[in-house]
């Protein structure tokens, strides 16, 4: 029989996210003064250098930079975090086990843990060659819906762009499977190195990646499939940016351009499996989730086989065209019960920000002048303030510099990935957090960037943006060595 999970006394709903109080017109005045662009850029801002307000983190920056729980955070609920800490280092085994709650892995799979694909809490990076496992990187997979297909409350989002799992392969392509169970399959990438000339005769190096699913153990896919190729996320400020209130990401689409400066940021509005309705899409490369603990639950579902009162199919990915798969012994129902959850979701909510680094450095003070000059902050915005939520103290009323809108924007041929996502289409995504991505290295021990890691530097995630980011690009591209690097040091800073 499966035994209770045994659990400190202080955790009591942790996961559910706070209902903001709202604001009064002069708390609102306030905001909108201390998250105005800077126009001074001889020095830097006050409260810069804390980019997660209260809840940044000074610690050493080695290679658990991002492991670090809110600085703001009470002791009694940092118990609360090392426990989810367990759950996300945790290696799932088939079922059935004698471990108490960490049965039910797969059958299919792509991770045993969490921490298996974030790695250090932070990005993962595609494989070094062709045969290398794939950790932290996965093909999601789905075809075009055909009328009837969606549900009714989801068909009913204006500009939903349908599409449904493969019928085989479900989601995402698992390469891994408990013992008798065939792996679905690997993900096979190879790259093409594309030389771009700078504006200073300066030549860099872009890698094209070409993706295929190869050694397939239950036939074809089908004929209409799309792949999208996806690395994990850094976890890091995740509570914070799910307490921007939702009018604050809002007031800064501009659908339809009406401004003329050719950005026109969307929003993407997805359907909540937990509340039963739509709504706004933050977390994910196409802001395909609406909270931490539905992305967390996708990702224990998709990833790992591990059913969730969110997904409680205990058999995960494994599709009706899989019979053994779905016949596999399960763990229990479900697998990772809601306590799991609640921590699992809090840790995740309460990774801190690193303290920013040489804030009022000459050269990076420079480097941020050219990110605004270059138009880089009309998607990459620099500050919000968070909502007042009066059971999460450590997110509740900062001041934060994520340096992104949290909206779609259509990034161009060369970053497509024509796979529409609930709003998002087929060029379209979300503008990622910049906070950290100067760590990258120092937490992973490889620097690699972007949805896919195809970059391997800044300068050529940079040289990626297309679409709306066109214009930035090019003045990137056209700036002096000096003006260049300057940037760089910026963003290295963050």
């Amino acid at each position: 029989m499966r035994r209770a999970l045994v659990l400190l006394p202080a955790v009591v709903a942790l996961a559910a996210a706070a209902a903001p109080l709202p604001r009064t017109a002069e708390e609102a005045a306030r905001v909108m003064a201390v998250t105005a662009p800077a126009t001074d850029f001889t020095a830097a801002e006050r409260f810069e250098s804390r980019p997660g307000g209260a809840a940044t983190v000074q610690k050493r920056l080695d290679a658990n930079a991002f492991s670090y729980p809110s600085a703001n955070m009470s002791f009694e609920r940092e118990l609360d975090f090392k426990v989810g800490n367990g759950f996300f280092r945790k290696l799932w085994v088939s079922a059935p086990s004698s471990t108490t709650s960490s049965d039910g892995l797969g059958p299919l799979y792509n991770a045993r843990g969490c921490q298996n694909c974030h790695l250090k809490d932070g990005r993962a990076h595609p494989p070094e060659r062709t045969d290398d496992p794939a950790a932290g990187m996965l093909l999601r997979l789905s075809v075009p819906a055909q009328p009837g297909d969606i549900r009714p409350g989801i068909a009913a989002i204006q500009d939903y762009l349908g599409t449904l799992p493969d019928p085989v392969y479900g989601g995402q392509l698992q390469d891994f499977s408990i013992a008798g169970i065939p792996a679905e399959g690997r993900m096979q990438v190879s790259y093409g190195e594309e030389p771009v000339t700078l504006g200073d005769g300066t030549i860099v190096s872009l890698r094209r990646p070409s993706y295929a699913a190869v050694d397939l153990a239950y036939g074809p896919m089908a004929r209409d499939v799309m792949l999208s190729s996806r690395v994990a996320p850094q976890m890091i400020g995740l509570g914070l940016l799910e307490a921007v209130p939702e009018a604050d990401i809002l007031a800064l689409a501009d659908p339809d351009d009406a401004d003329g400066d050719g950005i026109s940021g969307r929003a993407n509005t997805v359907w909540s499996e937990a509340d039963g309705k739509a709504m706004l899409g933050r977390f994910g490369w196409k802001a395909g989730q609406p909270t931490i603990r539905e992305q967390s639950a996708a990702a224990f579902s998709g990833d790992i086989g591990i059913s969730t009162a969110v997904h409680p199919d205990g058999w995960g990915e494994c599709s009706a065209a899989q019979a053994a798969c779905r016949a596999a012994p399960r763990g229990g129902e479900p697998e990772a019960e809601g306590t799991v959850m609640d921590l699992v979701t809090f840790y995740s909510r309460n990774l801190a920000v690193p303290a920013r680094r040489d804030v009022d450095s000459a050269d990076v003070l420079h480097g941020k002048r050219v990110f605004y000059e270059a138009g880089c902050t009309g998607c990459h915005n620099p500050k919000f303030v968070t909502a007042r939520l009066a059971d999460q103290p450590e997110q509740s009323f900062q001041l934060i510099w994520p340096y992104t809108d949290l909206l779609l924007h259509d990034m161009g041929e060369g970053l497509a990935d024509h796979r529409p996502e609930a709003r998002a289409t087929g060029s379209e995504w979300r503008t990622p957090p910049l906070w950290g991505i100067g760590l990258t290295g120092t937490v992973t021990g490889r620097e690699s960037f972007l949805h896919d890691g195809r970059a391997r530097s800044l300068t050529e995630a940079v040289l990626w943006h297309g679409g709306e980011a066109q214009a930035s690009r090019d003045r990137f591209a056209g700036l002096s060595a000096e003006d260049r690097d300057a940037l760089v040091k910026f963003l290295e800073s963050l």
